[in-house]
């Protein structure tokens, strides 16, 4: 294996359409360890992405000493990303938390466990024996966490206290692919599978940088593009990354305008007669109502909204119009841009046009950010119901009441769930008191810092923090809690194209860290939560029995477990609902099957059901339609230029992994502002410069690159807080300093990537 910092994607092995991806066994180890020195390997995947890498964990001495990639299962074929590669050397850190730690005025200080708990446990009972009860608390977890746990959490939060201010760093990243497809085909799900990659003859990649953020599916297209008949390739994105200097056609998109590019793309499928018009009426709703939308928006009109040539659009048209077997990526260009949830959509609308979903090459990845966010979805633990159910449908809620045997007005469902976004606004205002926190580090990943700063710090809020390390958010709790992460514990979860894996326990986790499901489990007995029948309310202890009663939730459900085991697990991934969904061209919309009534795409009003059933869907999927409207905050004199703000390739979402890996961290140490020549001549910045980057909200320093991007928009990674910098020598670095508190209407996913900034080159004196 070469050196895969210098070369993320590692050698190529070609391969052509309907040929299997050929096997490439991946391995890092410690140093002087050789695999004959390895004394047992352990099954897992990577929860530092959301590709779902398969590898088995190497042991030695009782500590985790490198991985290696399982060369027969479905999803990586022996393939491991740079993070996976290096990123296990966070688990034997100095610096994990290994004791629980509660707040004594300004300081925090070790404590144990019965310490620790009985301040959450007296705290959570006064709040639910005070005036508003469940009103005042809320949890906010993660996209790292077991399904197992997030379904324990799902239920102690929904049928044991009955709150529903439930949700997680994963509404900044996938709340959008849930929306879409809950929009455009009824529930959550996938649609496609990583094998279409095999298949395909065209790539779409709309505001996907697979090349960083999932490289292993990105290795997969480099291979299928070296190959023989390779695949056309579309990408859309401001900055000049790998995957756009790889494509046929790359459309710099002005940032904020996705919704127009769309517009104007489907009206050429339509007008040029590209769709395939005995599919959309046996199969989809909206299609008259689509085409008045979209007629306004002609290649010229979309060039000038979008700043593009017209020429390269008309390419981007054909490329699109011209396939057979199209496959579309979605990812943060389009989640966290504006209009998020419509332009999403209107890639979904792409493929319905054309026909092309359901069957080998013809798929929509509507991508995921973290790990294990499909997991939050399925079981609850963010604002949906366990097992893609309605909160809006009676039957439903009876279904979970039943299952639970609990009240059904025990179970939230009086109104919409609470978006991350409002669970902070209800912690800031106060009718939160108490928040629980875990696996992730807001006080680093959310928008506008200060303000979370602020929040944290309110001495009415009791603050819970469950993590490995002691992060910037840890820093302001009242109460920390050492967990355990992967390979020190056993659970599943599943990857974007719906493939579940089983990560086994490779080695106890350090001190008297815990299982985050231990920790919910020990929360729930403390709480004495009961069922109707005085039972407890949560009857299992191991992640297998956890599973076992998520399987139940799961049954009869568009992501049904029921066939999937442990054993199974065991022999690879395994897919819930088959390689594809909707090959009969039959969507999730009967209203007493859907996961949802809708949402006005503008407003984000919610249909009733209605109106819902008044559409009659029967099985068809809904083709939405939606004007492009400028983006909530845009350049001005003050703030002239654009921040848009991603991943790298060696860092995972706040670092508290990566960073603590020496070859991830020396790869990528430090914050810096990519910049165009054109706006750096402007300025008097060249290459390496100390450059000041300011918006209404905050302001951060960077070394400035120059190139790779658009006029008019600066690009910052948001990975970077300041763990591993001494006070003495910080200075501010993250950029959500500068991003803005606002949202999409129907996902409610943070804007992070539209943000109004300025810039200018620093003078020592400024320094």
């Amino acid at each position: 294996m070469g050196d895969r910092i210098a070369d993320p994607w590692g050698e190529r092995t070609p391969y052509g359409p309907g040929e299997n991806w050929p096997v490439r066994v991946d391995m890092q180890l410690a140093d002087g360890i050789g695999e004959a020195d390895v004394d047992r390997w352990v099954q897992s995947a990577s929860i530092l992405h959301s590709n779902g890498d398969a590898m088995d964990i190497a042991v030695r001495d009782g500590r985790i000493a490198g991985v290696r990639g399982r060369p027969d299962d479905r999803v990586n074929h022996g393939r491991l990303d740079p993070k996976d590669l290096y990123g296990w050397q966070a688990n034997n850190s100095a610096d994990r938390l290994t004791r629980p730690l509660v707040r004594q005025g300004a300081r925090l200080v070790e404590a144990d466990w019965d310490t620790a708990m009985d301040r959450i446990v007296n705290r959570s009972r006064d709040l639910l024996r005070g005036p508003g009860g469940w009103g005042h608390l809320g949890f906010y977890t993660s996209g790292q966490l077991f399904l197992e746990e997030y379904y324990t959490l799902g239920v102690l939060g929904k049928a044991g206290i009955g709150t529903p201010h439930m949700d997680g760093n994963t509404r900044l990243c996938t709340a959008t692919a849930a929306a879409a497809l809950k929009a455009s085909f009824g529930t959550d799900g996938q649609p496609g599978s990583y094998t279409d990659v095999d298949h395909c003859d065209a790539i779409a990649l709309w505001g996907h940088n697979v090349a960083e953020t999932q490289t292993v599916l990105w290795m997969r297209m480099l291979d299928r593009r070296r190959g023989a008949n390779p695949p056309a390739m579309l990408a859309v994105d401001p900055r000049s990354t790998p995957v756009a200097r790889e494509a046929d056609v790359h459309l710099p998109v002005r940032t904020g305008t996705n919704q127009a590019l769309l517009n104007g793309l489907l009206r050429e499928m339509i007008r040029r007669g590209w769709h395939d018009e005995q599919y959309v009426n046996a199969h989809t709703i909206g299609f008259d109502e689509l085409c008045r939308v979209v007629e306004p928006y002609s290649i010229d009109r979309v060039a000038e909204i979008c700043d593009l040539k017209p020429a390269d659009v008309e390419c981007a048209a054909e490329l699109l119009g011209h396939a057979e077997r199209l496959l579309s990526t979605v990812l943060q260009g389009f989640y966290q841009s504006n209009q998020a949830t419509a332009a999403a959509c209107q890639v979904n609308n792409l493929h319905l046009l054309r026909g092309m979903i359901g069957r080998p090459g013809a798929g929509i990845y509507q991508m995921n950010g973290q790990p294990t966010a499909q997991n939050t979805r399925e079981t609850g633990a963010d604002g949906d119901l366990p097992g893609l159910r309605n909160w809006g449908n009676p039957e439903h809620i009876r279904e979970l009441a039943e299952l639970w045997n609990v009240d059904e007005m025990t179970i939230p469902h009086w109104s919409p769930p609470t978006h991350a976004m409002q669970i902070w606004r209800y912690a800031e205002q106060g009718s939160i008191k108490l928040l629980w926190i875990s696996a992730t580090n807001p006080a680093v990943s959310l928008p506008d810092l200060a303000r979370i700063r602020r929040i944290l710090a309110k001495p009415e809020l009791f603050v819970v923090v469950q993590d490995l390390f002691l992060t910037e958010t840890a820093q302001l709790a009242d109460v920390v809690l050492p967990a355990a992460t992967w390979g020190e514990k056993t659970g599943t979860f599943t990857n974007v194209d719906r493939t579940v894996h089983l990560s086994e326990k490779a080695v106890d986790p350090p001190g008297e860290a815990r299982a985050d499901l231990d920790i919910f489990l020990d929360y729930a007995r403390r709480m004495d939560f009961r069922n109707r029948d005085g039972a407890p309310l949560i009857d299992w202890t191991t992640p297998e029995e956890a599973y076992a009663a998520w399987q139940r939730c799961s049954a009869g459900r568009p992501c049904d477990y029921t066939p999937i085991s442990y054993e199974g697990l065991r022999a690879g991934g395994i897919q819930w609902g088959g390689e594809r969904l909707y090959t009969d061209g039959v969507f999730n919309t009967d209203p007493d099957y859907c996961e949802t009534y809708g949402q006005d795409l503008t407003t984000g009003a919610e249909f009733t059901a209605d109106h819902y059933r008044a559409k009659e869907p029967a099985g068809r999927a809904f083709l939405h339609a939606a004007d492009f409207q400028p983006s909530p905050e845009v350049p001005s004199d003050d703030y002239p230029l654009l921040l848009t703000t991603g991943r790298t390739v060696y860092q995972f979402h706040t670092r508290t992994k990566t960073g603590r890996a020496p070859e991830l961290n020396a790869a990528a140490p430090d914050v810096w502002v990519e910049l165009h020549r054109e706006d750096a001549d402007r300025y008097g910045i060249t290459d390496g410069d100390l450059v000041g980057i300011a918006s209404p909200r905050g302001a951060i320093e960077a070394r400035a690159r120059i190139g790779g991007i658009r006029p008019g928009v600066v690009f910052v990674p948001f990975h970077y807080g300041y763990f591993d910098v001494e006070p003495a020598r910080r200075r501010p670095r993250a950029a959500n300093e500068m991003t803005v508190t606002a949202w999409d209407p129907v996902s409610k996913q943070p804007i992070f990537k539209v943000a109004a900034v300025r810039i200018a080159k620093l003078t020592r004196s400024d320094c």
